[in-house]
C-alpha cells in the first residue's frame, strides 16, 4: 500500500493560529514592556529602514496588542496614521486600549487577514510586521498584498527570527516539545518561528515578490529576565506557536514538559539574571 506524504493543511493552521491568538490575546498585551524591552531595538531599525517620517501612513499587518503601531504612531504624528490589523479581534481589542490609554488620535484597528487585505490599492507610504510573516501560511501573498497597497517608492519592513542556533531562548522549548510530544519534522512550505531566518532567505522571499531594492540587517535582541522562571512564564503564557505544538499533551505532560524547558534556559542565567540568546532580521523591500 503506498503511504502518502502529509499535505500542510494552511486552512486548518490558519483557523488554529487564530484561535491561539484569541486564547494568548491578554497575555501578550500583559508582557507589553517585557516586549518593548525586547523588541524595541529591532523595531527601531524597521522603522528607520521603512523610512517613517511625520505625515506617514502606514499598515501594521499581524500587529498583536499594538506596541509598536503606538510607536510608530508618535513618529508619523498627527497628520500621519497608523492602521494596525490582525488576525485575531481579541488581540486588537488590546491594542485600542493601548492607543486609549497613550491618548493617540490616528491610529485605526481592524480584523483582518493579512493575505487578504480589505485595502484599496496604493494607499500606504509604508508597512511594517514584527514577527508576524513567519506564521502566514503563504507568505508570497501576503507579501504581494502589501506590495499592492503600497504606494510607488514605499517601504515594507519586517522582523523575523534569523536561525535557531541564535534563538536557543525560543529554539529550545520548541525543540524540547517537538520531542516530548513526538511531533514530525516541520512539513515543506509550513510557516513557523524560523522560516524566513537562514541567511538570504528573507531577501529571496521579498525579491519573489516583487519588492526592488532589498535588504536585510542583523539585530542582537536578547530577551532579559530575571531568571530563566520568568521567560518560561512569558513564553508559556504568550507565545501562541508553543501552545499549539502542546496541544496533543495532557495537563500532566504539559506540566513537565514546561518543568525541563525551564531546566535547560538555566544554562543562560547569569550574575546579572537571565540573558535569552535572541537574533533578529529586519528586513526592508521598495515598492517600485
Amino acid at each position: 500500500m503506498e503511504t502518502t506524504t502529509p499535505q500542510f493543511d494552511p486552512v486548518k493552521y490558519k483557523n488554529t493560529t487564530r484561535d491561539q491568538w484569541q486564547t494568548a490575546a491578554e497575555a501578550w498585551f500583559r508582557w507589553s514592556p517585557t516586549l518593548n524591552q525586547w523588541l524595541g531595538k529591532a523595531t527601531e531599525t524597521m522603522l528607520e529602514m521603512a523610512g517613517i517620517s511625520t505625515g506617514h501612513r502606514v499598515l501594521d499587518v499581524a500587529a498583536g496588542a499594538g506596541e509598536q503601531s503606538i510607536t510608530t504612531a508618535k513618529k508619523v504624528g498627527a497628520t500621519g496614521y497608523v492602521l494596525a490589523t490582525d488576525i485575531s479581534s481579541n488581540i486588537l481589542e488590546f491594542a485600542k486600549q493601548m492607543t486609549k490609554q497613550a491618548g493617540l488620535k490616528n491610529i485605526e484597528t481592524k480584523v483582518m487577514d493579512g493575505e487578504n487585505l480589505t485595502i484599496p490599492d496604493a494607499t500606504f507610504d509604508a508597512v511594517i510586521s514584527r514577527v508576524g510573516l513567519i506564521y502566514f501560511p503563504d507568505q508570497q501573498r501576503a507579501l504581494k498584498e502589501m506590495l499592492r497597497v503600497l504606494k510607488s517608492g514605499g517601504k515594507v519592513a519586517a522582523i523575523v527570527y534569523s536561525t535557531p542556533e541564535k534563538n536557543k531562548f525560543f529554539s529550545v522549548p520548541v525543540s524540547i516539545i517537538r520531542n516530548r510530544a513526538k511531533l514530525p519534522p516541520p512539513l515543506p512550505g509550513q510557516p513557523g518561528p524560523f522560516s524566513l531566518g537562514a541567511e538570504g532567505v528573507i531577501e529571496k522571499t521579498l525579491t519573489k515578490a516583487g519588492f526592488i531594492n532589498v535588504k536585510a540587517v542583523l539585530v542582537n535582541s536578547p530577551l532579559l529576565m530575571p531568571s530563566a522562571k520568568d521567560c518560561v512564564q512569558f513564553e508559556r503564557e504568550s507565545f501562541g506557536a508553543l501552545h499549539q505544538m502542546l496541544s496533543g499533551l495532557s495537563d500532566t505532560e504539559k506540566q513537565t514538559v514546561w518543568e525541563e524547558i525551564e531546566q535547560e534556559l538555566k544554562d543562560f542565567e547569569t550574575e546579572n539574571g537571565f540573558v535569552g540568546p535572541c537574533e533578529m532580521v529586519v528586513a526592508v523591500g521598495e515598492k517600485e
